[in-house]
């Protein structure tokens, strides 16, 4: 178990390198928007889709299959993001292998953090982490692989190995 907990952070720690915006517009967000929900309309995963700056949101959409639930864990992932400057399932791994919890490694409280997967962080060149991308609705690890495989067809990216398997 802790062999293929370490391999997911491994893959996630290299797709955050990999997955990197040289600039970042609201046009660019609508095309993104869209294809992430292609890419989980294809999946047959009933999700909401929110990319958000750290000051405002810029595309938001709810496929059939989502509830309101589905915008709260949207709000506390991206809060998780927007924090640490990183994936949300990255930092959810990372406390599985240390065995701790959030509030207790890193004072996020559940109320308003989750390190469940779905968000990633949107890095811009010489900008750092400007906002997020979160997708909610599925499993943790389909919703990060939907916002990552489609960030990576976006920017026409080869994950390779750090693709995660579903």
């Amino acid at each position: 178990m802790t062999e293929a907990i370490a391999e997911d952070i491994r893959r996630l720690e290299e797709q955050e390198r990999l997955l990197r915006f040289s600039r970042f517009s609201a046009d660019d967000a609508w095309a993104l928007g869209n294809r992430i929900r292609d890419v989980a309309t294809a999946r047959g995963a009933g999700v909401a889709i929110d990319i958000s700056l750290r000051d405002r949101p810029l595309f938001h959409c709810a496929l059939p299959g989502t509830t309101t639930d589905n915008g709260e864990w949207i709000r506390r992932k991206r809060n998780t993001v927007l924090r640490l400057w990183s994936a949300s399932y990255l930092v959810g791994r990372r406390l599985a292998l240390s065995g701790r919890d959030q509030v207790e490694a890193r004072n996020l409280a559940f109320a308003d953090f989750s390190v469940h997967g779905g968000s990633v962080p949107l890095f811009v060149a010489d900008l750092g982490c400007v906002g997020a991308i979160t997708v909610s609705g599925v499993p943790e690890r389909i919703d990060h692989a939907i916002v990552t495989d489609a960030m990576a067809s976006f920017l026409n990216i080869d994950l390779g190995d750090s693709r995660l398997t579903e």
